[in-house]
């Protein structure tokens, strides 16, 4: 399939100048804005005017200059028509299925998806009789069998959290497009590497959180879509963000532009690094997962599906075997080694570690957790970029040799 060049699309963004002439774009913190002329407030109202029509802005929950920059520059990146930044990940995904979804619907949901959006799934939508079947989203044969009449939406992420399974986005939009239903994807784990609406996802939601933004100082999420779906979402009456709320707070927005322009070069040393780690646990026989190595199981289709030149991402996963291991050895890597911080969470600089089951999967019920190949000693490890890579693996190494080896 051919590669997106998403760099390349976000040299065609219009480039957005401050107050004054300033290279960097102002920060817009007013609530409210004012009109010229009475008659361009009903306009603003009915939907006639607005950021695209005119430059015209009512109010900071509906759009904000500042956050419309932001958002223009994420659909260019995602080679979408447009997009809309949310105060959260979560809030970008919740705010997604409720626009697609009624009561009496139903969601195909991978199983292998972040805790808090499985509980939104499993334990929230249901309350509002939105029901949620889970599958194995690389079987595509399951994933039919769980269709019904009344599903509205197929949703994965691209690369499974924390089991790293790759999504096969275009067999799945051939599916779901069959039936009318949406195909909803979160690349949270993995942006610039894939580009899922090129690939036929239909919504593609991000916490832009992680890897996006970079720095662990922020929470923000976004959704990139057709015009038509954003303009639902801020629909001043039925838009579920414009109504729910969870706007962007201008600064947020700011911080996460200037951050934009270093993502292809950040996301490029992660993979670096994560393949380079990956090749080191393997030959140790260290039970090592990442889509960088043959041995994954969707390794060629990740190759296939993902755009040339970012490589595979920094993530990657040791099974310790049980839970009492992985602690043991995220202790051993944090307080001995000083190889990264004992956290949730990714995207970061330096590298965050976190033991799966017991924290950003533990809303998924232990039974279910077996099923998606979760094991209770899963370490998930967010590799930075800190340090120099040859230090970085010395310290692995000896870290991994002394809990799971037992040789020091």
């Amino acid at each position: 399939m051919e590669a997106y060049n998403p760099e390349h699309a976000l040299l065609k963004a219009r480039r957005e100048f401050g107050e004054h002439g300033g290279v960097a774009p102002s920060i817009s913190r007013s609530s409210t804005f004012t009109v010229m002329h009475p008659k361009t407030m009903p306009e603003i109202f009915a939907g006639l005017r607005g950021p695209e029509q005119g430059g015209c802005f009512l109010y900071s929950r509906h759009f904000n200059p500042t956050v419309d920059v932001l958002s223009r520059y994420l659909a260019a990146m995602e080679g979408t028509e447009a997009a809309i930044c949310t105060a959260s990940g979560m809030s970008a995904i919740s705010c997604t299925i409720l626009q697609i979804c009624n009561s009496g619907d139903h969601i195909v949901a991978s199983e292998s998806i972040y805790g808090g959006t499985h509980a939104l799934f499993e334990s929230l939508l249901p309350q509002m009789n939105i029901r949620t079947t889970f599958v194995d989203i690389t079987d595509l044969e399951a994933v039919k069998a769980a269709m019904t009449q009344q599903t509205k939406v197929i949703y994965t992420e691209t690369m499974g959290n924390p089991t790293l399974k790759i999504a096969d986005i275009p067999a799945l939009a051939e599916t779901a497009h069959q039936r009318d239903i949406k195909l909803v994807v979160d690349n949270t784990f993995s942006p610039l590497i894939f580009t899922p609406k090129i690939l036929g996802a239909d919504v593609v939601v991000y916490s832009l959180t992680k890897y996006i933004n970079g720095a662990s100082d922020l929470i923000a999420g976004a959704v990139c879509a057709d015009k038509s779906f954003i303009q639902d979402l801020m629909d001043l009456h039925t838009g579920r963000i414009m109504l729910l709320g969870p706007t962007m707070d201008p600064r947020v927005a700011f911080d996460i532009l200037q951050r934009i322009p270093h993502l292809p070069i950040r996301m490029r040393e992660h993979s670096r690094r994560g393949q380079a780690m990956a090749q080191m646990l393997k030959q140790m026989d260290v039970k090592v997962c990442y889509p960088g190595l043959p041995e994954h199981p969707q390794h060629e289709k990740a190759q296939d599906l993902g755009n040339d030149g970012y490589g595979l991402g920094g993530i990657l996963t040791i099974d310790c075997g049980t839970r009492e291991k992985a602690e043991e050895l995220m202790d051993v890597l944090q307080n001995e080694e000083s190889f990264g911080m004992i956290a949730v969470s990714l995207g970061y600089f330096d590298t965050l570690i976190s033991c799966s089951g017991s924290s950003t999967s533990s809303e998924i019920k232990t039974e279910d957790q077996q099923k998606m190949g979760l094991s209770p000693g899963l370490l998930r490890i967010a590799l930075g970029y800190t340090g120099d890579l040859e230090t970085r693996m010395v310290q692995m190494k000896r870290g991994v040799q002394k809990v799971l080896t037992g040789v020091e």
